[in-house]
């Protein structure tokens, strides 16, 4: 600690000493003087004499009499510092009263010196007006406040353009998500979705084809010269939107009620339109509803009604009226021929010189497409145009009915939506599950049902007798006997002696019982060619007698 100063913070200015006791106006320290001990007795206390009152720090909290001793300069000057009383007393004198103990500066600071010119102590005295405070404010605050504002703005300005940012962002993303599920779902009910396997493709296309709904009418062509006959199924697939004309060949094997089995050819001649749409149901598996009867010169108006028709022809057709050989054919072959009523008729039944019946059977297929390409959508319209052609129909269908069902295959035939498909048929009238799947199963969703063919022996039989009647004593007898009759026609000539042909070896014994069953002699019985649906063929000449038998 500094000599100068005791332990209580008093100060020794030669052999007065000194204590802190505050600060004037000025901001200057004020020293209190300690009486020295051997400083004579205090005056008594005179309240009213000339000295003023003070403060005695030592004493116990009462005002008693300080004696008062003159202001210590410190800054050497010679002068007398006024009193002052700081607790804002007036002085008896007149004079700023001094306070009990004496005041002074620190004698170690340099403070300003007294002085007595006017115009040097205004100038050493402080004005408030000098003083600035931060929270005064002055020319730039406003300027300040408007800046600050300012940036204020811009700040939340930026803020709210990253906000409305992340927005777009955020409903981008959205929307491109929207985008590409949308894309997908479209892929995978379309079945172009990359990376599912065939096996799933063909699962579910196996699982779809059987729960497709479908409607079936067979249409039975007739022609009237040649007794000849054509059969399709006119099939409306309302789940897939497709339609398809299914060509029936004359040697498709077909099982009547009482159990024997004959071709579509002779059932349609002799069962009729219940009886033949009843065993194609079984032997397809399928459901028809309707049988149009469409014999060729209902064919002919019809192709007359809807104003020709355009046909891809395939052949040249001769024209049947003509007396000549050398005239010009009727129907030219040819890319986008027009055909009359007649010309179609001719086209659809023609059958060159060794063709199979399947070519005449496509060219009826492709009339029938170029007819549902000209037949009205609009099932009023069609209907009258059924109408128009004042055929009997057969009592499962009507007018109305047959037109509303042909109207729609127009429709589906003028969008593209039409094809023509045959159905393949083994040699011997049955149908396997490879070459009819394609048809029975995937066209008309019904599974193939032919004749078994170890159920009984078939037996197909021609008359070659001269007499009608003979072909229909020979089936009954054939019958009771446990055989399966087969029609083979009436041959164009008479013969006199009768055959019973085989072809496999395994057939001979078949061959010699059915010689047997009819009444002709064993000798008749040979190894040759059959007709394609029969194990045995018989040609009946004129040395069958129906009593032997």
């Amino acid at each position: 600690m500094n000599d100068r100063y005791d332990a209580g913070g008093a100060e020794y200015g030669g052999d007065q000493q000194y204590r802190l006791v505050g600060y004037d106006e000025y901001g200057r320290p004020v020293y209190q003087q300690v009486q020295q001990p051997q400083q004579p007795p205090q005056q008594p206390y005179d309240p009213y004499a000339q000295q003023g009152y003070g403060y005695d720090p030592y004493a116990t909290g009462q005002q008693q009499p300080v004696q008062q001793y003159d202001s210590y300069d410190p800054y050497g000057t010679g002068g007398t510092a006024p009193s002052y009383d700081p607790y804002g007393g007036a002085a008896a004198s007149g004079q700023q009263p001094r306070v009990a103990e004496q005041t002074a500066y620190i004698p170690q600071q340099a403070g300003p010196a007294e002085d007595t010119d006017e115009s040097a102590r205004d100038q050493r005295d402080y004005r408030t007006e000098q003083f600035a405070f931060v929270e005064d404010p002055d020319g730039d605050s406003e300027d300040v406040i408007d800046w600050l504002k300012f940036t204020e703005n811009r700040t939340e300005r930026r803020e709210e353009a990253r906000r409305r940012a992340r927005s777009r962002i955020v409903a981008l993303v959205v929307v491109l998500a929207l985008c590409a599920v949308g894309g997908v779902g479209y892929l995978w009910y379309a079945g172009k979705l990359p990376g599912l396997s065939s096996s799933d493709d063909k699962t579910d296309t196996a699982t779809a084809v059987g729960a497709q709904n479908r409607d079936v009418v067979v249409v039975h062509l007739h022609n009237t010269k040649s007794g000849d006959t054509a059969t399709a199924l006119l099939v409306d697939n309302t789940t897939t939107k497709q339609g398809t004309t299914v060509l029936l060949p004359n040697s498709l094997a077909l099982t009547g009620d009482d159990g024997t089995t004959s071709t579509l050819a002779k059932s349609v001649e002799d069962d009729g339109s219940s009886g033949t749409r009843e065993a194609l149901d079984t032997v397809l598996g399928t459901e028809i509803q309707g049988t149009w009867r469409l014999d060729t010169p209902y064919l002919q108006n019809l192709v007359d009604l809807v104003g020709n028709i355009d046909v891809d022809t395939n052949t040249d057709v001769p024209d049947p009226s003509a007396k000549s050989k050398g005239a010009a054919p009727l129907v030219n072959k040819g890319e986008d021929q027009t055909l009359s009523g007649k010309m179609a008729v001719a086209y659809a039944t023609y059958r060159g010189s060794g063709e199979a019946q399947n070519a005449q059977l496509e060219r009826f297929g492709q009339v029938m497409q170029g007819v549902l390409r000209k037949l009205s959508s609009d099932a009023q319209a069609a209907t009258v145009t059924v109408q128009t052609l004042q055929q009997i129909l057969d009592p499962s269908m009507t007018d109305k009915d047959l037109g509303t069902f042909l109207a729609k295959l127009a429709d589906l035939a003028k969008g593209g939506d039409y094809k023509t498909a045959l159905l393949p048929v083994q040699g011997d009238g049955t149908l396997s599950a490879e070459t009819s799947a394609s048809v029975v199963k995937d066209v008309l969703g019904g599974t193939a049902k032919s004749p078994d063919k170890d159920a009984a022996v078939r037996v197909s039989v021609q008359n070659a007798t001269g007499v009608k009647d003979n072909t229909e004593k020979a089936r009954v007898v054939l019958l009771n006997g446990g055989f399966t009759f087969l029609e083979g026609g009436t041959a164009s000539a008479a013969q006199s002696a009768s055959k019973v042909v085989y072809t496999d070896a395994a057939d001979k014994e078949n061959a010699t019982e059915v010689a047997k069953t009819l009444g002709l002699p064993t000798s008749a019985v040979s190894k040759g060619k059959v007709t394609s649906n029969a194990n045995v063929s018989v040609i009946l000449g004129q040395d069958y007698e129906p009593s032997s038998s």
